[in-house]
């Protein structure tokens, strides 16, 4: 089948320039794969026999970037969006697993195709030519298979960061790896430690967030362990626990799937029990008790973090919500969040977010024991939504800035330093558990009832 590309307008101005300047120009690689599965593209390649000085003659009424003109890369920027051109281009040997040392510019589009890193992604299209597709590009998405372009080995060797690549496209279209490139990548796994970080960053998160995230997770575990190292130890782990029937891996991929394909709760959910093999104790019976693991697996997770060079305010999220995974949530009672106090204080400790957040981790790790049903805990999770929601809409106060009072009424009264602030935290937990309401009168009232030595004796 010849398919008809829906071209962008500055793509088409683009190609068109290139062929009236007499010279052969296809979109290639993710975009073509993309529009042929139906799906819209988020970036237009495009590949041509121009040589780069050509490219620059062509293009030297648009704003241009050459960052990339010494591997024949020329962006040009058409309405402040950037588009990539490349010279065919044959690459030479890979010392360091990511650039080749050198390049070979050719006119021939199959040469320029057999580099590329899987057959799905070397397809190029242009109006005049149509699909070009020399290595069963578009057969191997009929059939859902990630297939290398020529042999696996060589592939992974030229850049690494490929085997994870492999396995994102494997989760994200649902596709299954071919034996021989899945051979091939589970070979040069190791090599994924001299990947930089940002550059893991970026395949995992996509990864983890696919529509088959599970399953490639549970297929290529050992991938994954060259990574997160502390998740070797978690493969077919016995948790030797009465609350778990799965072993800890098989529990943390359910727990994965379990959650929205959110990056932080993907995430999350990989690491919250990967400290549990380090804490692990057996009594007399046999069974294996996991006191203080969110502590550990909190420090994993900010290791991974560093790793991953996420940035401040995912890293701290993604911290939290490990370390608090297992914060209950319910009442001493046993209340599913329906006492207000007990929401409230939620809420002041985690905010909204991270407390909707903890919300879903805690369905899910308990769906992933695999002793309770979806449907039971659909219902619990609908209930505490529920309930967060009805007290979200009297906008409550939970936090010291919706106090009715601040620092300055304090000093008025009198009070200094180390007071004011106490002071103010005890209103807040007041209110919080009912005791006074949220108006600026009562509250200053409330303050004078408050016993001076009270205020510095709080827990």
């Amino acid at each position: 089948m010849n398919y008809l590309l829906n071209l962008p307008a500055p793509v088409t101005g683009l190609l068109t320039r290139l062929a009236q300047a007499g010279f052969s120009a296809y979109v290639v690689g993710g975009c073509v794969r993309d529009s042929v599965l139906g799906l819209e593209p988020h970036d237009w390649d495009i590949c041509t026999s121009a040589l780069p000085e050509q490219l620059q003659a062509v293009f030297h009424e648009f704003h241009t970037v050459e960052t990339g003109l010494k591997h024949g890369t020329l962006t040009v920027i058409v309405d402040r969006l950037p588009y990539e051109i490349t010279t065919f281009r044959v690459d030479g040997n890979y010392t360091d697993h990511r650039h080749p040392d050198s390049v070979i510019f050719v006119d021939d589009l199959t040469g320029d195709l057999a580099r590329r890193d899987f057959t799905v992604n070397a397809m190029a299209w242009s109006p005049d030519s149509g699909l070009q597709d020399p290595f069963g590009g578009q057969q191997d998405l009929s059939a859902g298979l990630i297939r290398c372009v020529g042999d696996p080995e060589r592939r992974f060797e030229e850049d690494a960061l490929r085997v994870l690549r492999a396995l994102r496209f494997a989760s994200v279209y649902d596709f299954v790896i071919e034996p021989a490139t899945a051979s091939a990548l589970r070979e040069k796994a190791p090599d994924l430690k001299a990947v930089a970080g940002e550059r893991i960053r970026e395949e995992l998160l996509k990864l983890l967030c696919g529509k088959a995230a599970g399953r490639v997770l549970r297929e290529y575990p050992e991938v994954f362990a060259e990574i997160i190292p502390e998740i070797r130890p978690m493969i077919g782990y016995n948790q030797a626990n009465h609350h778990h029937s799965y072993d800890l891996w098989e529990h943390t991929v359910r727990g994965v799937e379990g959650v929205p394909a959110d990056p932080v709760l993907r995430l999350t959910m990989l690491l919250h029990d990967t400290g549990k093999p380090v804490v692990r104790t057996t009594d007399e019976k046999g069974e294996g008790h996991y006191k203080g693991h969110p502590k550990v697996s909190e420090e994993i997770a900010r290791k991974t973090a560093d790793a991953l060079r996420l940035d401040n305010a995912f890293r701290d999220r993604l911290c939290t919500l490990v370390r608090h995974h297992d914060t209950p949530l319910r009442t001493e009672t046993g209340e599913i969040n329906a006492d207000r106090s007990f929401l409230l204080r939620r809420l002041n400790r985690f905010g909204e977010a991270d407390l909707r957040a903890l919300f879903l981790i805690h369905c899910s790790d308990r769906i992933a024991t695999g002793y309770t049903t979806p449907e039971r805990e659909a219902a619990r999770l609908q209930k505490r939504t529920a309930a967060l929601d009805a007290l979200l809409a009297e906008q409550p106060c939970f936090t010291l800035k919706d106090l009715a009072v601040n620092g300055n009424d304090l000093i008025f009264l009198g009070l200094k330093g180390k007071a004011v602030g106490e002071t103010l935290r005890m209103l807040l937990e007041a209110v919080m558990d009912g005791l006074v309401p949220n108006e600026r009168e009562a509250l200053l009232r409330y303050t004078g009832s408050i016993p001076a030595s009270g205020i510095f004796n709080q827990e």
